[in-house]
């Protein structure tokens, strides 16, 4: 028998240095059951506080609904050609072909509706100006205009000019306050930026309590099989989930049940990078209210085949609109004409411009655990009209 001596006055290892000699079992099986168990391939040498770190980190992941939104996204890839049909002319309405008392009735339809507190303004602005050379936020970049604005702020000045034009047109003509809550979705790489800079902005002029901010999620980034990326040996490689996200997004921060409490039915929806959106266009929200839809998007014609924009199809015949990236299109589709219109088969290309009814963003939130609906979300984009 051998007799092993100790300072009884030495502090002992703390409990978890002891649990976490190996992986945990119960999590390690986990991992096996999503093919993931690779993460913990460099354990032997962490140490013990990158241990708890890893063990933490792979904790806080849902790693069910990972894996759903990754066979699901996976699945969508490679779908066969004869799966593509071209958005039918009668689901197009373009404003040139319209008469001028239409445009005039949508116009006031919209203002009307904005000066009654109906419509919200959804912003996506996660991402970073990575490829701008900035780690900014692209809200807070300057494009080069002589006035030296920024994206949020020629935004904002939109927003506030649409107010007042709501305003002069109720009938007192004078004492409606009408006013647009701005939702602004950022990320855990862009929040604490975001708000600093509306903040030292003075919010651009508008009330700082018309502005609501929200982060949307996070997703591992995984590689073509599907396995996580690790960013360290002891931290999942994760990336904003995309404007896809702006669904789950809504539903956590408790949003959709803040614009049903200010009365908003409607809400027009974007991406920060596009300096010449209309923010609140009362004729776009005028003609999404006649035609009685519950989403629907603006649309521009695709200049040239190998112009690099997503398109909107069909899947299938009499099946749902959604958006084929440039790099998933064949280029014999690209390039096809319709030999009626004279203009390109697939030719409605995606800008990130969208009308949604509350009713629809509450269906669509409520639905995300269904396969049907992570493929949406993995696209960006739920079945819609298209204007």
């Amino acid at each position: 028998m051998a007799v092993i001596g100790f300072d009884a006055n030495a502090p002992l290892p703390p409990p978890q240095q002891l649990l976490l000699q190996q992986p945990p079992q119960a999590l390690l099986e986990r991992l096996k059951d999503y093919g993931q168990e690779d993460v913990f391939a460099l354990w032997d040498e962490l140490s013990h506080e990158e241990r708890d770190l890893l063990v933490k980190d792979i904790e806080s992941l849902d790693l069910s609904r990972v894996d759903r939104i990754i066979r699901c996204s996976l699945r969508s890839q490679g779908l066969p050609a004869a799966a593509i049909e071209p958005v039918p002319e009668s689901c197009v309405s373009t404003l040139e072909e319209r008469t001028l008392d239409e445009r005039e009735r949508w116009w006031k339809t919209g203002l009307k509706a904005i000066s009654d507190g109906k419509l919200a303004v959804l912003l996506l602005s996660g991402g970073q100006g990575t490829r701008l050379g900035s780690s900014d936020p692209k809200g807070c970049f300057n494009i080069g205009l002589p006035s030296g604005k920024s994206l949020f702020q020629l935004q904002a000045e939109r927003m506030l000019h649409v107010q007042r034009l709501a305003a002069q047109a109720t009938t007192d003509n004078s004492t409606s306050s009408a006013s647009i809550h701005w939702y602004v979705m950022t990320s855990p790489f862009t929040d604490e930026a975001t708000r600093n800079f509306f903040e030292s902005q003075k919010y651009f002029g508008l009330e700082a309590n018309q502005v609501t901010f929200f982060q949307q999620g996070t997703i591992p980034c995984i590689f073509k099989d599907g396995r996580f990326v690790m960013e360290t040996p002891y931290r999942v490689s994760k990336a904003p989930d995309g404007n896809g996200g702006v669904y789950a997004a809504l539903r956590s921060s408790h949003l959709l049940e803040d614009m049903s409490a200010r009365g908003i039915k409607y809400i027009d929806c974007y991406g920060v990078d596009n300096a010449l959106v209309r923010v609140a266009d009362p004729t776009f929200l005028g003609y999404f209210i006649d035609r009685g839809v519950s989403a629907a998007a603006k649309v521009v014609r695709k200049a040239y085949p190998q112009e690099k924009v997503g398109v909107f199809v069909r899947r299938g015949k009499g099946g749902p609109l959604t958006v084929v990236e440039y790099s998933e299109l064949d280029p014999s589709l690209a390039s096809a004409i319709n030999q009626v219109t004279g203009r390109l088969r697939f030719c409605w290309s995606n800008v990130c411009l969208h009308m949604f009814t509350l009713d629809f963003l509450n269906q669509v939130a409520n639905g995300l655990e269904k396969d049907s609906m992570l493929v949406a979300l993995s696209l960006s984009l739920p079945p819609s009209p298209v204007l």
